[in-house]
């Protein structure tokens, strides 16, 4: 079982028996579940909307026979309502029920920068392309065929099983768990969440290396950096105009590196990898893990981004505004800097950081909410604690993982980004993040240019998801 809080590796041995596939009838009504989410823009912009897609997916429910008391479509804003769908247990139970999580909104995308149109569904290659893809409308519709495929089935849980389809996990200002958790609490209490928006199987040029499960998150921080000037006429260049100085600093943050740092979830991740890999990268991760690390060995891992964003705090820009004419010296010039904070930092410890980086008087750094609201300082809230190892969670997982991709590690991660994880967390809910996807550890488009998920990663989520669910009712 996997053991968040210590640091010792986890051996798993590879289990046996092979688990039912989806048959060629049912992928396709999976592929056509999957199709219509991508196809359905879902953005927070005025062209999207994701109560369309909770409404699509409400209507498949209503199609399949659900019962109308046990679907809620509800939300505090029009175009961001969320999705809760319930499974009755066999017979009234003192169990709480166990909820999957999975957000349909998804970030925007520029048909212009993309070799095929974000929000078509399109089959190349031996992949699915469309915004969405990879996070997370694959999962969304693997969790939807799952409730369909064991309804139709006549499969009655031992206990409630939720499916939540929530809006604005990518930004906006309606978060679906946050608001459901404060305002619902009854339609999404649970013993415990499944997050499908996090963890998976890492592949390394088709080899699985390794079955990551978040166990814990980094926070998620927007700060605006402002420098204003009083600018003048175009034909008279001075050093000191806005954009100028506001490029010298976001140069001086291209350039720096927060500490190197390891905790429990982390060195456990490391320990169950090194086994995994070979040559230099294997030796440079026992070089991290010595006391002390090796810095040489730290240096060349931090070379690949998702090594470098599991060692420390990452800042990055991500949005630029600058002057008001052309003709003219530019009196402001702006940047988003989003940071992803290693746990144990606050906000405000990192806004002071960027403050002492940029190492400008006249540059201000100024947090921003996810509303949108300025704030001249941040929060002191951290990252949350890793859950308890739940062995009802964790059995069959490694199960059928195991069956799956044979002899792969299944091993405790810090999820890089952010996750809906928290809104849970907070109020004492465990939750676990397995989207059962494998992909390339190169091959992370996620919120990038043509977004893709290969097609035997889904039909293998199908698999899984099938199974475990199944397993986390009955077990």
């Amino acid at each position: 079982m996997v053991c968040f809080a210590c640091a010792a590796p986890i051996a798993v041995a590879a289990q046996s028996g092979s688990l039912p596939t989806a048959s060629s009838e049912q992928r396709a009504e999976a592929r056509d579940i999957f199709k219509q989410l991508i196809e359905i823009n879902s953005t927070d912009t005025p062209k999207g909307s994701v109560t369309a897609a909770a409404k699509a997916m409400q209507k498949r429910f209503v199609d399949a026979g659900f019962a109308s008391e046990d679907m809620h479509l509800l939300g505090p804003d029009p175009n961001k309502m969320n999705l809760i769908v319930r499974m009755r247990a066999a017979a009234p139970t003192s169990e709480k029920p166990i909820l999957f999580l999975g957000h349909l909104d998804v970030v925007e995308a520029l048909p212009s920068d993309w070799h095929t149109d974000p929000f078509q569904f399109v089959e190349k290659d031996g992949y699915y392309y469309g915004r969405g893809t990879q996070d997370m409308k694959e999962s969304d519709a693997a969790l939807v065929w799952t409730f369909l495929r064991l309804h139709r089935e006549g499969y009655k849980p031992r206990r409630d099983l939720i499916l939540a389809l929530t809006a604005d996990e990518e930004g906006g200002k309606f978060n679906g768990p946050e608001w459901l958790v404060k305002n619902h609490r009854d339609l999404v209490d649970c013993a415990f969440v499944i997050n499908l928006d996090a963890g998976g199987i890492e592949l390394d040029h088709g080899r699985p290396v390794v079955a990551d499960v978040e166990a814990t998150e980094k926070v998620y921080a927007d700060f605006v950096v402002t420098a204003l000037n009083p600018g003048g006429h175009s034909s008279r260049p001075r050093p000191d105009n806005a954009i100028y100085e506001l490029t010298i600093a976001l140069n001086k943050l291209q350039g720096y590196s927060f500490p190197f740092e390891l905790n429990g979830v982390t060195r456990t991740y490391f320990e169950n990898l090194g086994k995994q890999e070979s040559g230099q990268t294997a030796q440079d991760i026992k070089g991290v893990l010595a006391t002390p690390p090796d810095a040489a060995a730290a240096s060349r891992l931090s070379a690949e981004p998702d090594f470098n964003s599991n060692f420390r705090t990452t800042c990055v820009a991500t949005m630029l505004k600058a002057g008001h004419a052309r003709n003219a010296l530019a009196q402001t010039a702006e940047a988003n800097v989003n940071c992803r904070i290693f746990p144990g930092h606050s906000p405000e410890e990192i806004r002071q950081e960027l403050i002492k980086v940029f190492s400008d008087p006249k540059l201000t750094v100024k947090y921003i909410s996810e509303g949108d609201v300025v704030s001249e300082t941040a929060p002191d809230r951290k990252a949350i604690a890793p859950p308890p190892p739940i062995k009802e969670v964790f059995d069959p997982l490694t199960r059928i993982t195991q069956q799956i991709w044979p002899g792969i590690p299944v091993t405790p991660v810090m999820e890089n980004g952010a996750s809906d994880s928290i809104h849970f967390a907070e109020v004492g809910i465990p939750s676990y993040g397995y989207s059962a996807i494998a992909l390339e550890r190169d091959d992370d488009r996620a919120h990038g240019q043509d977004e893709r998920l290969p097609v035997d990663s889904y039909w293998k989520s199908l698999d899984f998801f099938y199974a475990f669910t199944k397993a986390l009712g009955s077990e």
